[in-house]
């Protein structure tokens, strides 16, 4: 079955999709960026400097540190940070419930397996 994927563009060097909301899930999920990156198979650099693009771009922190102590530090998600995912997550269902039926005559018309060599 054919599959959907959504790119937002939010604005010039502006861009919101699948992989910035699979890290901020991720971020969730194991409460560091260097957690999330390392379930994601990607270096903290990377996982970092796409959390400040996305700072940048919403004005705002998308992910909080949280303060060292006896269990460490680590991050979450700010509410706008919960906010985008749960957004963009609403977007993507949206979209995939509208398109459902055109997919599926796409991937019905798709050939798969090797192609016709016959001439």
């Amino acid at each position: 079955m054919a599959r959907l994927s959504i790119r937002i563009d939010l604005g010039p060097d502006h861009r919101l999709g699948p992989g910035k909301v699979r890290l901020l899930e991720a971020i969730a999920e194991h409460g560091s960026i260097s957690g999330g990156a390392r379930a994601l198979g990607m270096s903290y650099r990377r996982a970092w400097m796409l959390v400040e693009a996305m700072n940048r771009g919403f004005g705002a922190a998308v992910v909080e540190s949280q303060a060292g102590g006896r269990a460490g530090g680590g991050a979450r998600l700010s509410d706008l940070g919960t906010e985008i995912v749960a957004a963009y997550r609403a977007v993507e269902q949206a979209a995939e419930d509208a398109t459902a039926a055109a997919l599926h005559r796409l991937t019905a018309a798709c050939r798969v397996g090797p192609a016709n060599t016959e001439t």
